[in-house]
């Protein structure tokens, strides 16, 4: 049940058609976790929790850098020094008291992702690095969990929703990670932020987009990301979509799957 100071604080989303009473309770029953409490991960989390996302949790195992807040916006200059995953905590909190936090701070790893991830209900990934976005796809896959995941460089950034414990329409199943990005980049060849520059604003946007994809997931309105790739161009701000299906050699829902657990992950 919301109480009357829920009812007020979610009115805007109440008088939506698609959100409804029932939708906005469906968010105060969620159980979201969200990877990384960085670029992505920081209005991942501030609008889920605006939105009233009943449980966040929050995996990181970094502390606030300086040179972060110039795009994690959940941050602040008192917060430099401290775990993000507590300083993420504390604003989430600020923003809105009804929304339960649960910190991680800890790097996923093999060992740990299926009994973290297997506590919520959908998983936001804003992981910096290809070795935890494919460990993260692997372990939605095995957990059955949907997964929203999204990815920033310089100017330009990506974002889809991944549902390959399901199939389509036509029966035929749902793509995975690996049926987009078969294989990673060779070591060397993307350059890390601090490195290459990144434009402080597009996270935010990225970011925006995942929370608001992740709310639709939860509530069950419109066309889902499923099956579709949506790339930014903050150099052009050109938005562009293209379509992708599940590969049946893919090693992990393919014909003969290769990958049974997260023991191939390092």
């Amino acid at each position: 049940m919301l109480t009357p100071d829920e009812i007020e604080r979610y009115a805007r989303h109440i008088v939506l058609r698609e959100v409804g009473g029932p939708g906005q309770l469906a968010l105060q029953r969620a159980r979201v976790l969200a990877i990384g409490a960085g670029g992505l991960g920081a209005p991942v989390l501030l609008y889920l929790a605006a939105a009233g996302v009943g449980t966040l949790g929050v995996v990181d195992d970094d502390t606030v850098a300086l040179s972060n807040l110039q795009r994690q916006v959940i941050h602040g200059t008192p917060d430099v020094g401290a775990p993000k995953v507590e300083s993420a905590a504390s604003a989430i909190r600020r923003i809105n008291p009804h929304v339960a936090v649960t910190t991680h701070a800890q790097r996923l790893t093999a060992a740990n992702a299926m009994s973290i991830i297997g506590g919520y209900d959908i998983v936001a990934d804003g992981s910096d690095n290809f070795a935890t976005r494919y460990l993260v796809s692997d372990a939605c896959y095995l957990a059955r969990k949907p997964l929203v995941t999204g990815a920033v460089g310089t100017f330009d950034g990506t974002l889809t929703t991944l549902r390959p414990h399901e199939r389509a329409k036509d029966g035929t199943p749902n793509p995975t990670y690996r049926c987009l990005f078969p294989e990673p980049p060779p070591p060397g060849t993307v350059p890390a932020c601090s490195e290459a520059g990144i434009l402080g604003a597009l996270p935010g946007i990225l970011g925006s987009m995942m929370a608001l994809e992740v709310i639709r997931e939860i509530v069950g309105f419109g066309e889902n990301l499923v099956g579709r790739l949506l790339m930014v161009d903050a150099r052009a701000m050109r938005f562009e979509t293209v379509g992708y299906s599940w590969d049946p050699g893919n090693p992990l829902s393919g014909e003969a799957p290769t990958i049974k657990d997260l023991s191939g992950h390092a």
